[in-house]
């Protein structure tokens, strides 16, 4: 009696279990060389894969019998939804061939549509049905999970009881895919594999509570602007299942029976794990009026165990008129960072635009032997090249009718500035010129540096060092005044000489005091010149005649 028991007991598991415990599936059998399948209309189905003697894999299926036009082959192991079309004779190389035979469904009678399609519940066991295998007396059946044999898979506990039907001991959420069982009928003398098809569904486990709102969290309150949208957002996390819903409700007057359904956009839905579901929707209030502060809102999340809610009540934004005390010094700290950095990019500009503009530093006449330094540069059909410094001498030329000056009227009037310059400087305005090599010395003791700019001057490495040492005087705090003389503004060599122009030179040009000069201009704009240029002169000349005239007398001029 007790020998009996323990076996009663030790069978049990056997008869709870089927045959999870081992793996009795049926083992494929090598591909013959020609070989017969039949297939369902409208069903999935793939072609076989042949391995030949040689090892190679045989990976396409040609038709034969029909012209090549349009007949690319089909793969093995690709899935396709098989047709009538698909009827016919295939190749693989010159020894392997086989015949599709499509039938159409309804010459199925066996087989029912609910044999097409499972749903198995994850993490527990199921079955999978062959369709039509109950009209069959024979139950040995060939399963695969796509093209892959189900009797090969490693570490699961699978088989296929006597019915015909496998049975998986445990069912995984990538179990959703398409099964197919082979088995073996004889028409007309001839073996034929029927292939059909299973599409699996792995559900998980029906939820035990129900949904949980995480957005908006019990009861919220949202400040809004009248004549503005709004949008409501309902969060909502389920335990993984077919039957859920989110939906947004008013309140009339706050009243939870009084409700209606709000117009929202569609549901979001993301798989967070292997069992967990977040489903977010939307509800958006076009303009909000002083009557939807009125009501409330409800966010209603359901499964089939029950439902949760979220609450969002409306109320009014109290606009601030002031800007907040933070923003003050922080806005004063931006605009102080702005103009710091500017102050650093142009500091040199505005140095130089302040000492050229306004007399600055020391005044005194006696520091000051002469007037004018005049800078320029020979044009090449000249023989003469070199830096003129001016003196000033007593006379009464001060007060010239330049208007009416008989030297512009004469050819020497259309000769170049470098010309006429001097000239006029000398005869006209009772300057004397006298040459210099020490030009840092006597820039420093003139009242006033002329540079005469044009395209040799700015090539001219000597020219451009007398206008660097002018500008590095004025930044010097020198009382010295700089003004620049164009005669070829638009030219572009005064935009990229060769060799390219000083950093220091190159910003000086854009602020420093300047005219235009043009030898094709008419009398009366060529008068405007003069007259400009008289006005820029040192109001009072220095009293003294330079002393360098006399030094240099007797040496050859200096050349650039």
């Amino acid at each position: 009696m007790q020998t009996g028991y323990i076996l009663g007991l030790l069978s049990l598991p056997i008869f709870l279990e089927g045959c999870c415990p081992k793996n009795h599936q049926v083992k494929i059998t090598g591909v013959q060389p020609q070989q017969h399948y039949r297939a369902v209309e409208g069903e999935i189905f793939w072609m076989p894969c042949i391995q030949s003697l040689n090892q190679h894999k045989q990976k396409v299926w040609s038709r034969t019998g029909e012209g090549d036009e349009g007949n690319h082959g089909i793969k093995c192991a690709t899935l396709f939804t098989v047709e009538a079309k698909h009827s016919g004779n295939y190749s693989s190389g010159s020894k392997f061939f086989l015949y599709l035979h499509v039938v159409a469904r309804s010459s199925v009678g066996c087989s029912t549509a609910e044999e097409s399609s499972v749903v198995l519940e994850r993490d527990k066991g199921g079955k999978v049905p062959c369709p039509g295998l109950n009209c069959s007396n024979n139950t040995e059946v060939i399963w695969y999970k796509i093209y892959r044999p189900v009797s090969s898979w490693q570490g699961r506990d699978s088989c296929v009881d006597e019915t015909g039907r496998l049975h998986l001991c445990q069912v995984y959420k990538e179990d959703t895919s398409v099964f197919f069982c082979d088995r073996k009928i004889i028409d007309q003398g001839l073996t034929w594999t029927l292939r059909r098809a299973v599409n699996v569904t792995a559900a998980p486990e029906p939820p035990s509570d129900p949904p949980r709102v995480d957005k908006p969290r019990g009861i919220e309150t949202h400040e809004v602007e009248l004549g503005h949208s709004h949008t409501l957002v309902c969060e909502a996390s389920f335990i993984t299942e077919k039957t859920l819903s989110v939906g947004w409700y008013i309140n009339y007057g706050g009243n939870l029976e009084n409700r209606t359904l709000l117009p929202m956009q569609e549901e979001k839905k993301k798989e967070v794990g292997l069992t967990q579901t977040k489903v977010s929707r939307d509800a958006i209030i076009e303009k909000v009026t002083q009557q939807h502060l009125n009501h409330t809102y409800t966010c209603i999340a359901k499964n089939s165990v029950g439902n949760s809610t979220g609450t969002i009540k409306l109320k009014k934004k109290i606009k601030v008129h002031f800007p907040s005390l933070v923003g003050y010094p922080f806005a004063s700290l931006l605009l102080i960072s702005g103009l710091g950095i500017i102050l650093h990019v142009k500091w040199l500009e505005i140095q130089l635009i302040y000492r050229s503009r306004v007399q600055h530093g020391k005044h005194d006449k006696d520091e000051k032997e002469f007037d004018v330094f005049l800078s320029f540069v020979w044009s090449p059909s000249t023989d003469l090249e070199g830096v003129l410094t001016l003196s000033a001498q007593k006379g009464p030329h001060e007060e010239a009718c330049l208007s009416s000056m008989d030297l512009l009227n004469t050819e020497e009037g259309k000769s170049t500035l470098e010309v006429l310059l001097p000239r006029v400087l000398e005869d006209q305005w009772g300057y004397r010129l006298s040459y210099t090599n020490d030009v840092v010395l006597a820039i420093r003791r003139s009242q006033m540096l002329i540079c005469v700019l044009s395209a040799d001057y700015l090539s001219n490495s000597n020219a451009l060092f007398v206008l660097e040492s002018g500008v590095q005087a004025l930044l010097q705090n020198t009382a010295l005044k700089l003004l620049l003389i164009w005669t070829t503004r638009d030219s572009a060599a005064l935009i990229q000489p060769d060799p390219p122009l000083p950093a220091l030179v190159k910003r000086a040009l854009k602020v420093l005091p300047s005219l235009d000069w043009s030898s094709g201009k008419t009398a009366r704009t060529t008068s405007s010149f003069w007259r400009s240029l008289r006005k820029a002169m040192p109001s009072q000349r220095v009293n003294m005649v330079s002393l360098m005239q006399g030094q240099l007398t007797d040496r050859p001029r200096t050349s650039f």
